[in-house]
């Protein structure tokens, strides 16, 4: 008696393969930054910036994938696959089972989700309380900054904005392409802010 094919039982271990690796393409805009600051390669930060339009569509194409593989799982067999299962004593490779699906389905969830806390990867401890002696040399720049596509994005430039001296606040947005800068200009200039923005992979295109 025949074995089932090879071409059927690989089915779900292909399409949970391809769903993790749509998941984490779906995600790299976002995961990119986060590396670079782990790694001190700010200059990478934006790397793949240009993926965030794709990022719906890979989405939808992750879910399309791992829902397949999940089907596949658990429809019923038919009566040739159960006969000839009958005569297989060989125990399924683990790739192969629920559990392990499961398990990619969960980090495929995490890889999606990743822009919403990739906050949390970053220090809250570096933002250094400023003693401001004279009010009137307190200003606030908004710049116009390109590269951002996720809160991540933003946290990352906030981030490495707040190491300069004599910040007081940054708000980076990236839905808007902005970040506004409220600093002290007898400790810092625009230019230096500028070159901190430019220096963590983003890009400074304008002020307004």
């Amino acid at each position: 008696m025949n074995k089932p094919s090879n071409s059927a039982t690989g089915k779900p271990s292909k399409a949970v393969g391809a769903g993790l690796l749509v998941a984490l393409s779906a995600s790299l805009c976002c995961i990119t930054p986060v590396l670079a600051f782990l790694s001190g390669i700010s200059g990478m930060a934006s790397f793949f910036s240009f993926m965030e339009p794709f990022r719906p569509y890979l989405i939808v194409l992750t879910l399309l994938i791992l829902g397949f593989a999940w089907y596949q799982k658990l429809k019923p067999r038919t009566a040739e696959e159960i006969k000839c299962a009958c005569s297989d004593d060989e125990k399924s490779p683990f790739t192969q089972t629920r559990i392990f699906l499961g398990i990619v389905t969960v980090f495929a969830a995490l890889m999606l989700t990743f822009p919403y806390y990739a906050h949390i990867f970053y220090p809250s401890d570096n933002r250094k309380e400023v003693v401001i002696v004279n009010a009137s040399d307190v200003q606030t720049v908004k710049f116009v900054v390109e590269g951002m596509t996720c809160n991540g994005c933003a946290t990352h430039v906030e981030n490495d904005v707040h190491t300069l001296p004599g910040i007081v606040s940054v708000n980076a947005v990236y839905e808007e392409g902005t970040a506004e800068v409220t600093f002290d200009q007898s400790k810092v200039n625009i230019v230096q802010i500028r070159e901190a923005i430019n220096n963590s992979g983003y890009r400074v295109v304008g002020q307004k």
